[in-house]
């Protein structure tokens, strides 16, 4: 059974490989986006960019105009890496409207199993732990998938905004996995 760990540098191979997948698309929840694929193949980039996601949730962490303080976790399966899943403190403006407080991606080989539908169940205490009493979830209009994940997972529509569905989660209290 999947489960969500801290970024760990002993993932490195399976990451690469997962993220590989993507064949250059967007990984959502992966944190990635400063950091190129080449680079993170060198095992001491790849511990830089592991420490930068854990320090990310601090709210000390310089971060880039208009980005939040964010918990990353990724979701794994015994050795192998499945996915990522990013739980972002607060909203800014733009993500009140397109982004949301989770964002996650699951490797294409490990898509309908029902890892992302676990992992965003995973992930709802780690809000309610930050005080987010209502999580704001959003998915592409045509993303099926995405949109199953989450109305599993108790999201409430609201309303669709440029393309995207807005939903509503409020996260029942428990303790962070």
């Amino acid at each position: 059974m999947a489960s969500l760990i801290v970024p760990d540098i002993r993932f490195h191979a399976s990451w690469l490989a997962g993220t590989a997948e993507f064949d250059g698309g967007h990984l959502d929840g992966a944190g990635a986006e400063d950091w190129r694929l080449d680079e993170l193949r060198d095992p001491e980039t790849f511990r830089r960019f592991t420490a930068a996601l854990i320090a990310d949730a601090l709210p000390e962490t310089k971060r880039k105009e208009g980005f939040v303080p964010c918990t990353y976790r990724w979701i794994v399966e015994g050795n192998i890496f499945l996915g990522s899943i990013a739980v972002r403190h607060q909203l800014t403006d733009y993500l009140f409207e397109q982004g949301g407080h989770i964002d996650y991606s699951i490797r294409p080989s490990a898509r309908r199993q029902g890892h992302a539908r676990k992992a965003l169940r995973d992930a709802l205490p780690i809000a309610r732990i930050l005080g987010i009493n209502r999580v704001l979830l959003t998915c592409d209009e045509a993303n099926v998938g995405s949109r199953a994940t989450i109305e599993c997972n108790g999201g409430v529509y609201e309303d669709s905004r440029n393309g995207k569905r807005r939903y509503w989660i409020e996260p029942a209290p428990s303790a962070a996995p």
